[in-house]
């Protein structure tokens, strides 16, 4: 199959800044094609983002650990937090902007995030299966547990052998 018109032009014109700002406006994944001196501007990697935030996969490395340029991303879609570099793996506001999206995104969280009840309670109430990600300590407390069951029962194997015992639980597994 042959390659689309518009990836032979941006290959073409990869280290154009000019060009690539005004395509990736377009069609954010064209940035894919572009050289890596324009996947490391911060503007152009916005730009696209904005246009598709998906795009994030994409930018430079170096990018992928600014705050607001993986912001743009993850606010949108969420799962694009899998790209976060570890200097914002701590960041919760941005971490819960993509729990808003979808709760998967627990997984790439860091320790203490999946162990915060606030963060964990908000990933649970988009995904409850998300649970397992959870912090022991968390799989523990009732209150989580009763939002993840609500939803959906199999989380109960998800939850601590002492909470898998409370009489609110087993009520909601067994009605």
């Amino acid at each position: 199959m042959p390659e689309r018109i518009e990836v032979t032009k941006m290959r073409e014109n990869a280290h154009n800044r000019d060009y690539v700002k005004e395509a990736v406006s377009k069609e954010g994944g064209l940035l894919d094609f572009a050289g890596d001196e324009m996947k490391d501007d911060k503007e152009i990697a916005l730009i696209a983002i904005h246009n598709n935030p998906e795009a994030l996969e994409y930018v430079s490395d170096r990018l992928k650990g600014d705050r607001e340029v993986v912001y743009e991303s993850v606010s949108k879609v969420g799962w694009t937090y899998c790209y976060a570099k570890e200097n914002l793996l701590e960041d919760k506001e941005l971490l819960e902007a993509g729990l808003k999206q979808t709760g998967q995104i627990l997984y790439y969280a860091s320790q203490e995030m999946r162990d915060n009840k606030e963060v964990v309670m908000l990933a649970v109430k988009n995904k409850p299966i998300i649970i397992k990600y959870a912090s022991k300590r968390l799989r523990v407390d009732k209150e989580i547990g009763l939002e993840a069951m609500k939803v959906n029962k199999n989380c109960y194997e998800f939850l601590d052998d002492e909470l898998k015992k409370d009489q609110d639980i087993l009520e909601i597994l067994n009605s």
